[in-house]
């Protein structure tokens, strides 16, 4: 059994400095327990802990890192871009390079502006909506995670399905007041809320596939309507593909579902493991953008030359060298490994996937929106995770997380995995 010891004294020393210990709640493995692993270097599809521990990946930075740790390309480029100065706060030709690259590769997208995370993509898009329309509420789905954003915080209420209420301290009522929340995969209370509120709703935020409720697939009638009800109404679509932009198809998840939106919010893969955030959609949209327009949004390091650098590598790697093909192929072999060790193990379970993101979740049945997926068996899944770490394999730390294959993943290193965990599934059925 691999010793910890190092990691369990750095996170002591951090709880000291740090709230929680961790910068990300995410990080501190409260869905699971224990003490959180704390890592040196990443390299390919592998990650070291300070302990000295060599793990196969599949949390990839929570999504960025699609080639894999370290990729020779975007550290050079990189390198290069530190070697010339880390910030002017001054415009670059290599925000417009990333930006042409976004647009080419994303047809609902004519132009784009860079900020620093996908939080600020979102909150800037949400007020976007609001500034372009007029109007003053938005629609949101339980389980799709949106960033920290303070409108988006929120919560169903009891009362009625799209009542919303704060669900962290610090955010107000009157924050929260224009938001309505909706069940994940509801046409119908989509159809109910438009008929409400029509008239006041200036858009509609959803992720096209959910990975913060694990990996949830989008129903067809549930994307027809929200194409058709936006349009009717004149409020404006806002597709969140900060986790699926560039990760499940080169044109992101609109591509594969053919959808058009108003406005799409990226992040993670497009800053290639630096901070960056884009939100983009039609010029005529945009274009309410200060300075073009009078909605307000800035940011000192927006733009900055190493995260452009890195995002410009990784896009222009991804268009030179597709990796989807060979992702597709990876992620299948998981995820029927996977599906296949837990029934022969007979652990009531469903596995969801689209394109290299998946999740398996200890639930008997399909999860298709948050209160499907709030009956998985979290305490076996604990168990699962930790199962894996004894065995070399990093997974993300919650029932209600994706996980994500990279292109520096193999067959062998697949297998690999499904070895492990037939291993500790089997051990999970045993009474």
């Amino acid at each position: 059994m691999p010793t910890r010891e190092k990691s369990q004294q750095a996170f002591q020393h951090a709880l000291q400095r740090i709230p929680g210990g961790v910068n990300s709640p995410a990080r501190a493995f409260g869905a699971v327990g224990g003490t959180p692993v704390f890592f040196h270097r990443g390299e390919g599809p592998y990650l070291w802990d300070i302990d000295g521990n060599r793990y196969i990946d599949y949390v990839g930075s929570w999504g960025p890192l699609i080639l894999g740790h370290a990729h020779p390309r975007v550290v050079e480029a990189v390198c290069q871009a530190a070697s010339r100065g880390t910030s002017f706060g001054a415009p670059t030709r290599a925000e417009t390079q990333l930006a042409e690259l976004i647009c080419e590769a994303v047809p609902s997208v004519e132009k784009v502006r860079l900020v620093n995370s996908g939080t600020e993509a979102t909150m800037s898009a949400i007020r976007l909506a609001r500034g372009y329309t007029g109007r003053n509420k938005i629609v949101k789905f339980a389980g799709n995670y949106h960033g920290h954003v303070d409108s988006l915080l929120v919560a169903a209420g009891s009362s009625a399905a799209t009542l919303a209420v704060p669900n962290s301290p610090g955010v107000t009522p009157g924050t929260v007041q224009d938001t309505l929340v909706l069940p994940y995969n509801d046409p119908q209370a989509l159809e109910d809320a438009f008929a409400q509120h029509g008239e006041q709703i200036a858009g509609v935020i959803f992720e096209p596939v959910a990975g913060n409720m694990g990996c949830v697939l989008p129903r067809q009638e549930f994307l027809d309507a929200l194409q058709r009800l936006t349009r009717h109404h004149g409020s404006l679509l806002i597709c969140d593909e900060v986790m699926t932009g560039f990760r499940v198809a080169w044109g992101g998840a609109q591509s594969l579902f053919g959808l058009e939106p108003d406005l799409t919010t990226l992040g993670k893969i497009v800053g290639g493991g630096l901070p960056v955030g884009a939100y983009g959609g039609r010029a005529e949209v945009m274009d309410h953008v200060l300075p073009a327009g009078k909605v307000f949004q800035a940011g000192t390091l927006s733009g900055n030359p190493l995260a452009t650098a890195a995002g410009v590598a990784t896009l222009l790697e991804l268009k030179e060298n597709p990796p989807y093909e060979k992702l597709e192929s990876l992620s299948a072999q998981l995820a029927q490994g996977l599906d296949q060790a837990a029934t022969q193990a007979g652990v009531p379970h469903t596995v969801a996937r689209c394109g290299s993101m998946l999740t398996l979740f200890f639930s008997p049945e399909p999860v298709v929106d948050w209160d499907t997926a709030s009956g998985c068996d979290t305490k076996r899944f604990a168990a699962y995770f930790w199962g894996l770490i004894e065995r070399g394999v990093y997974m993300p730390c919650s029932q209600f997380e994706a996980l994500f294959v990279s292109a520096a993943h193999t067959p062998e290193l697949i297998q690999q995995t499904v070895d492990a965990a037939s291993e500790v599934l089997q051990q999970l059925a045993a009474p």
